[in-house]
């Protein structure tokens, strides 16, 4: 396929290696010039950062921005791009925010996180597709199994509970890795020493019904135990840890001792 790409962050950049590897990237957009030629020059297409230059001869257009840019952007190339099929990448974004405004609107969701400096594995990342009418949502299937094994035929609501839940499952739990880290770094202890716990962690929630799987002083009821963390985070004027361990202590307690 013929594929354009509005945006040169992450999702932008991933989404370049993934596909120029079996379709064709004709432009970035960005409304930065070196970020698009940045990334263009990777996949050997054209960087531009006006609408107006956005060429309409391509099957699909990305719209790999953040969510709060996703309507903008879509004001701006719809006069120049009124018949060709515009997708967003968007976990909690409605597909109504794009098909308001254009007729050929869809989804192509990644339930992934992404960074630079680490590879996805697309194979077994998820991929949700929703569109407008039938006809691109099989263009968006044939793409998606061009990638993943795992794709998925999703509706809007479906996708925003995914990402709602995400958030608790990925960037929830990343910031109790930082504040797990921030305690140990307080005593000068290793924190490469909670990478087997963190990791077992991880498994047995992913092979096993994660409310089973609940350890730990909350969830056994061992005040003992709770009172005297709250006062070492007290004391080591972690205030901000002290409340996150209270109400995380508290909503444990609360759904394992009913």
């Amino acid at each position: 396929m013929r594929i354009s790409i509005i945006g040169a962050g992450r999702v932008a950049y991933h989404l370049v290696h993934a596909l120029s590897a079996q379709h064709e990237i004709v432009q970035i957009y960005s409304r930065t010039l070196i970020k698009a030629q940045q990334l263009a020059e990777q996949c050997h297409a054209q960087a531009v950062v006006n609408p107006e230059d956005l060429r309409d001869d391509v099957d699909l257009i990305f719209i790999a921005v953040s969510d709060q840019a996703i309507a903008t952007i879509i004001e701006q190339i719809h006069p120049y791009l009124k018949s060709n099929l515009v997708v967003h990448t968007s976990g909690s974004t409605h597909l109504d925010v794009l098909k308001k405004v254009h007729a050929r609107a869809g989804v192509f969701y990644p339930l992934q996180t992404f960074s630079r400096e680490r590879e996805i594995d697309w194979q077994a990342t998820p991929l949700f597709i929703e569109a407008v009418n039938e006809q691109d949502q099989i263009l968006l299937l044939e793409l998606a199994n061009s990638l993943s094994k795992r794709v998925y035929d999703y509706t809007s609501s479906q996708r925003l509970s995914l990402h709602l839940a995400a958030v608790f499952a990925c960037n929830f739990s990343n910031y109790c890795y930082d504040m797990a880290k921030q305690v140990v770094d307080a005593e000068q202890v290793d924190f490469s020493l909670l990478y087997p716990l963190m990791l077992e962690t991880a498994n047995k929630a992913t092979q096993n019904e994660p409310r089973q799987m609940q350890t730990g002083p909350a969830m056994r009821g061992d005040q003992n135990i709770l009172n005297m963390h709250q006062a070492m985070l007290e004391q080591s004027q972690q205030h901000d840890l002290a409340n996150v361990y209270q109400l995380f202590s508290q909503q444990i307690l609360e759904r394992h001792q009913s």
